[in-house]
């Protein structure tokens, strides 16, 4: 199983990044995909859940509106559009796929099986 999340980088607020996961060795539309995001010196948060089979996604209630979440299920690929960024958005963004049972729209690491190596994204003038 592999996901490899790309697309961060740095940008000025009020900017825009679309981050995307490329995933393998599963069979994505079996499992809702989630987006979580970590600062520097806070907890894992959890950011957007999508259902790749439905399309059916879910968001952190503060992130909504500004955050988008969508899949390309022939390219086992998820992605992340954010727009209006903001300092608050730094963070490394990570993909994940949980474990059999787990709860989507989760903060604990426990509840996911399958991570990516999360991908950076700083907002600053």
């Amino acid at each position: 199983v592999q996901l490899v999340e790309s697309g961060g980088g740095t940008v000025q607020p009020g900017g825009s990044l679309r981050l995307s996961c490329a995933t393998s060795g599963f069979t994505f539309e079996n499992y809702h995909m989630s987006w979580l995001r970590q600062a520097p010196g806070k907890e894992l948060e959890w950011v957007s859940t999508i259902f790749p089979y439905s399309g059916l996604a879910h968001y952190r209630e503060t992130l909504k509106g500004r955050f988008t979440t969508s899949t390309d299920n022939a390219k086992s690929t998820l992605y992340l559009e954010i727009n209006n960024l903001e300092p608050g958005d730094t963070a490394v963004y990570h993909c994940a796929a949980p474990g059999a049972g787990s709860p989507w729209g989760s903060n604990t690491p426990a509840h996911y099986d399958y991570w990516g190596q999360g991908t950076q994204v700083t907002v600053s003038s």
